[in-house]
């Protein structure tokens, strides 16, 4: 017998059409978030806690004790669990290893100051992850088990939430194809993976940039506002090479005329130049931020110009020499807000300044307070999240 929802659906009433379309919606609706009410916790017995050190982070190779799975599989998602970190068995016909369906996203957990855990800006990350997912024709994830895994997973591990200044709990949302064959067509089985590392600051103090204007990261109609692994992986030799010159990062320009800055390696890229943020626009080759987005707000919110817009790094160049108050910096997940100290332009080094009371620094700290709970969250932006015990009290 067909599912009530596909009668309604291929059900035609003319002008009644868009209400059939809604109530379809509402049963599809229904039905996933029945199947996630609860999401499975299998517990680890081998707790790495206890012995971990959180005045000594090393970013990357530490997961906490647990990670959630699911499984796409004949159109929906299934198999949905938090269990202890470990490894899994991936053939190697799997799809993502081949044609690139891989994608992924970086969010953060923070202790706030009542000793409580909130989850930074859930509802931008999501929209993000779809939207990277739209683009590399894989199957969206829907919100309640997108929440609800996060809720799972850091109430669980919650204890990895250190509250020492300038630390969190980096959460990175991972969907790869994981279908079983060759073949140059979009994958029908997908795997949605969460894990989540402790982490301090990315960077130790200040950064010293270039201007890259040989290799090109990203260009219109691409997949530059995708965050999918090739737009990683193609960055990985000119930053090297960078590297290898002194540098930190690279400043990526535009592909068509290399005369447009457009973002800094793991950052967004902003100018305070004499009092006016100018950032970049989002015109499709550049990562929608989400500190990038709240920066902003917080910019706009103090009176602030605020400009988006395309920035060439000759206007940089001219306002470097005609004397302007210039502060840079780049805005990210994993970078917060980190402030540029040196930028080479075509062989020649310019000095934004980078005071501790100036334009970036103030909208870092006002965006870490609000994180933390030490301002208000007057945007909404902080979810706060129950560990599993408490939420069992609640019940």
């Amino acid at each position: 017998m067909p599912k009530p929802s596909t009668c309604i659906a291929n059900a035609a009433f003319g002008k009644y059409r868009w209400v059939i379309r809604l109530m379809s919606g509402l049963i599809l609706k229904w039905k996933f978030n029945y199947k996630t009410m609860h999401i499975p916790v299998i517990r680890t017995n081998k707790s790495r806690l206890a012995a971990y050190d959180f005045t000594n982070i090393q970013f990357g190779p530490n997961p906490t004790d647990h990670l959630f799975t699911a499984d796409y599989q004949n159109g929906e998602w299934t198999n949905a669990e938090v269990k202890p970190f470990g490894e899994f068995l991936i053939s190697p016909l799997a799809l993502c290893l081949h044609y690139g369906q891989t994608v992924f996203e970086g969010m953060k957990a923070f202790r706030v100051a009542d000793g409580g855990v909130s989850i930074f800006r859930r509802d931008k990350h999501l929209l993000r992850l779809n939207r990277s997912l739209e683009r590399m024709c894989m199957p969206a994830v829907p919100e309640a088990l997108f929440y609800e895994a996060l809720d799972a997973l850091v109430g669980l591990d919650e204890g990895w939430v250190s509250g020492l200044t300038g630390n969190s709990l980096y959460l990175r949302p991972i969907v790869i194809a994981s279908e079983v064959r060759l073949g140059v067509l979009e994958a029908n089985a997908y795997k949605f993976m969460i894990v989540a590392l402790p982490m301090a600051n990315y960077y130790d103090g200040t950064v010293k940039v270039k201007v890259e204007t040989e290799y090109t990261r990203a260009a219109k109609g691409g997949a530059g506002f995708a965050k999918c692994g090739g737009n990683y992986g193609g960055a990985f030799l000119p930053t090297r090479l960078a590297r290898q010159a002194g540098f930190d990062q690279v400043l990526w320009t535009d592909g068509d005329t290399h005369s447009y800055i457009e973002e800094s390696g793991t950052m967004n890229v902003m100018f305070a130049i004499n009092g006016t943020l100018i950032t970049p626009p989002l015109n499709g080759t550049i990562l929608d931020g989400v500190n990038r987005d709240s920066i902003l707000t917080l910019a706009k919110d103090r009176g602030m110009t605020t400009e988006e817009r395309p920035i060439g790094y000759q206007e940089l160049e001219t306002a470097f020499k005609n004397g302007a108050e210039i502060e840079a910096f780049g805005v990210g997940t994993a970078a917060v807000l980190t402030q540029i100290r040196e930028i080479d332009i075509l062989g020649q080094s310019y000095f934004p300044v980078t005071p501790n009371d100036g334009i970036a620094a103030s909208l870092r700290d006002e965006l870490n307070a609000i994180r933390t709970g030490r301002l208000p969250d007057r945007y909404g932006w902080n979810h706060l999240v129950a560990s599993p015990e408490k939420a069992e009290l609640a019940e």
